[in-house]
C-alpha cells in the first residue's frame, strides 16, 4: 500500500516499490492492446489487396488512421491528466478505448470494400490510442523512478507476446487448426483472417478488463489544487491552450529523443506497410493476390512478424539488466542497430526460414524501441503532466506514418518500381540513421533499476 500524508485539502502520496506480480498486473492490458495493432499491421496490407488495391495505393489508405492519432494522443493525455472518476485517473480510457477497438476488430474482416475498410482502420486506430495512451502514463504515476524502465520492459514483454499470437494466428488457424484460408463463403478476406479478428476483439477487451480490475491508481496529492487545474483545463479551448503551452516548454531531453523516434517510426512503416506482401511476392512468388503462394507468402509473413515478436518477449526480460551495464541511450542505440541490420539483410533473404533469422534483429530493435524512449522520457518530465507530453511523444511517432502515407506510394512508383524489397531495405537504413541520432541524446538521470 501507498505510505500517505493526509491533511484536510491533500493526500500526499510516496510510492512504494511494486513487486513483480504487481507490475505483470498493471502492464497486462498491453497483451490486448497488441492484439488490436498486430493483426492490423500483419493483415491490413494485404486485406487491402484481397480488395484490389495496387501497391502504390496502400500508403494513403493507412492515412486517416493516423491523422486521427496524431490529434487524439495529446487531447487524450490532456484529458487523463485532468481526470478523477471512481475507476480512477487513467483507468476509464483503458476501458472506453478496449470496447471501442474490440467493436471495430469484429467488423474489420467484414469489409466489401477498399474505403469501408480504411475507414474502419481510422476508427480501430483511434480507439487503440485511446486505450494506448494514458498506459504510457499509467508507469509514471505508479512506478518510482527506480522501476519505470522495469515498467516499461514490462509492457514491452506483454507487446511482444501479444503480437507472438496476433501475427501467427491467420498462418495456426489455416496450418494446425485446418481451417480454409480462402473465402470458400465468397468473401474477399480469407476465413482464417476473420476469425482472427474475433478472436483478437475477445482478447483485447478481457486483457484491458484485468488491469482495469487489479490495479489501483493513486489519487491526486493536493485535491484543491487538481480540482482548480481541471476547472481551468474544461473546454477545447482550455485543452488546447495547455497542449500548446506543454509544446513550448518542452524538455531538451524530449526535443533530442524526437528525431530519433522520427526516423525509427519512419524505418518500421516501410516495414508494416510491405513486409508480408514482399514475402508472397518475392520468395513465394505469388504475383496474383488470389493465388494460393501469395496467401501462403501473407501467412508466412505474419509468422515473421509473430518471430520478431517472440523476441521482443524474449528480449523484455534482459533490457532492465542491459540498460543497467551500458545506460539507456547505449542499449538503444545497439538494439537499433540490430533491427537496421535485420531489415536490410531482407534483401539477400530467399529461404522463408532465413526470414527469420533476420526478423530477430528487429525484435531485438522493437523491444528496446517500446520500453527505452519513454523511460529516458518520463525521467525528464514534470510532475502532473506525464499524460499531455506522452501523448505529444505520440507526434514523433504519427508524424512518420502521415509523412510515409503521402509520399512513400509515390516513392514506390518513381524510384522503386513498386518492389517491394526495396521499402525493406530503405526501413533498414532509417533505422540505421535514427541509431545514429539516439547518441545525441542525454539521459537526465543516472539509471537506478531495481530488480523485479
Amino acid at each position: 500500500m501507498a505510505q500517505a500524508l493526509k491533511t484536510s485539502s491533500s493526500v500526499v502520496v510516496k510510492k512504494p516499490a511494486k513487486s513483480f506480480w504487481q507490475i505483470w498486473n498493471m502492464s497486462f492490458g498491453f497483451l490486448g492492446i497488441q492484439f488490436g495493432w498486430g493483426l492490423q499491421m500483419a493483415n491490413m496490407s494485404a486485406i487491402y489487396e484481397y480488395l484490389g488495391a495496387r501497391p502504390d495505393q496502400i500508403p494513403i489508405l493507412w492515412l486517416a488512421a493516423p491523422l486521427t492519432g496524431l490529434l487524439i494522443q495529446p487531447i487524450i493525455g490532456e484529458a487523463s491528466d485532468h481526470t478523477w472518476t471512481r475507476l480512477g485517473r487513467r483507468r476509464p480510457y483503458f476501458l472506453t478505448g478496449a470496447i471501442l477497438s474490440s467493436l471495430m476488430l469484429l467488423l474489420m474482416p467484414n469489409c466489401g470494400s477498399l474505403w469501408m475498410a480504411a475507414g474502419f482502420l481510422w476508427i480501430l486506430d483511434a480507439s487503440i490510442n485511446v486505450s494506448m495512451e494514458p498506459f504510457r502514463a499509467f508507469v509514471a504515476d505508479i512506478l518510482p523512478e527506480g522501476q519505470r524502465t522495469a515498467g516499461f520492459a514490462m509492457q514491452s514483454l506483454f507487446i511482444g507476446l501479444g503480437a507472438v499470437f496476433a501475427s501467427s494466428m491467420p498462418w495456426l488457424l489455416t496450418n494446425v487448426f485446418h481451417i480454409a484460408s480462402s473465402a470458400g463463403d465468397h468473401r474477399a478476406v480469407p476465413t482464417a483472417v476473420r476469425f482472427s479478428f474475433y478472436m483478437g476483439a475477445v482478447a483485447f477487451l478481457g486483457a484491458v478488463l484485468w488491469t482495469v480490475f487489479t490495479t489501483p491508481e493513486y489519487p491526486p496529492e493536493d485535491m484543491e489544487a487538481f480540482r482548480r487545474a481541471k476547472q481551468d483545463a474544461v473546454g477545447l479551448i482550455g485543452n488546447a491552450k495547455d497542449i500548446l503551452r506543454a509544446i513550448s516548454e518542452m524538455p531538451e531531453t524530449m526535443r533530442r529523443l524526437g528525431p530519433v523516434q522520427l526516423f525509427t517510426w519512419l524505418g518500421l512503416f516501410c516495414m508494416w506497410l510491405y513486409f508480408p506482401v514482399a514475402v508472397a511476392h518475392n520468395v513465394f512468388g505469388g504475383s496474383d493476390p488470389n493465388s494460393p503462394e501469395y496467401r501462403a507468402g501473407v501467412e508466412w509473413g505474419g509468422v515473421c512478424f509473430a518471430a520478431y515478436s517472440a523476441v521482443c518477449f524474449a528480449f523484455s526480460f534482459a533490457l532492465p539488466r542491459l540498460a543497467r551495464t551500458l545506460g539507456r541511450k547505449h542499449t538503444h542505440t545497439l538494439c537499433l542497430l540490430c533491427g537496421a541490420i535485420g531489415l536490410i539483410s531482407v534483401m539477400f533473404m530467399h529461404n522463408k526460414y532465413m526470414l527469420l533469422f533476420s526478423m530477430a534483429g528487429v525484435g531485438i530493435a522493437w523491444a528496446s524501441t517500446l520500453s527505452m524512449p519513454y523511460a529516458v522520457l518520463a525521467a525528464s518530465l514534470p510532475p502532473g503532466r506525464t499524460g499531455v507530453y506522452m501523448g505529444i511523444f505520440n507526434f514523433f511517432i504519427v508524424t512518420p506514418e502521415i509523412l510515409t502515407a503521402l509520399f512513400f506510394g509515390w516513392i514506390m512508383n518513381h524510384f522503386l518500381h513498386n518492389n517491394r524489397i526495396y521499402a525493406i531495405l530503405a526501413g533498414g537504413l532509417l533505422l540505421l540513421a535514427a541509431a545514429g541520432l539516439m547518441q545525441r541524446v542525454t539521459d537526465p538521470q543516472t539509471l537506478s533499476v531495481q530488480d523485479i
